[in-house]
């Protein structure tokens, strides 16, 4: 079993608490009305993205047609651009990564 040094002001509390002083403790009801302007700005913000998004599904569930060079398939086009997305971010990572390594060749 180890034993925990405690620091000053625990000591101090400690001998506080046994002499029968107790500080008085802030309500904890004044921390939770306080206006938090930013707290309210981001649950905004994020309620409005989520609203943005389910939106642009809904927009975007039609069906179409994918025509590749052998071959045509038929997928919604919510798919089809969140595919188009995740290439381009893919793609664009590889070439950043490869002009790098350029760069520090040269």
């Amino acid at each position: 079993m180890r034993l925990r040094r405690r620091r000053p002001d625990e000591e101090s509390q400690g001998a506080a608490e046994a002499a029968g002083e107790h500080e008085p403790e802030a309500p904890a009801e004044e921390g939770l009305r306080a206006w938090q302007p930013w707290l309210y700005a981001r649950l905004i913000l994020l309620f409005a993205i989520i609203a943005f998004v389910i939106g642009f599904v809904l927009e975007n569930r039609k069906q179409v047609h994918l025509h590749f060079v052998l071959g045509t398939a038929r997928v919604s086009l919510i798919w089809l651009i969140l595919l188009s997305i995740a290439l381009g971010l893919l793609v664009g990572v590889l070439l950043s990564q490869l002009s790098r390594r350029r760069r520090r060749r040269h």
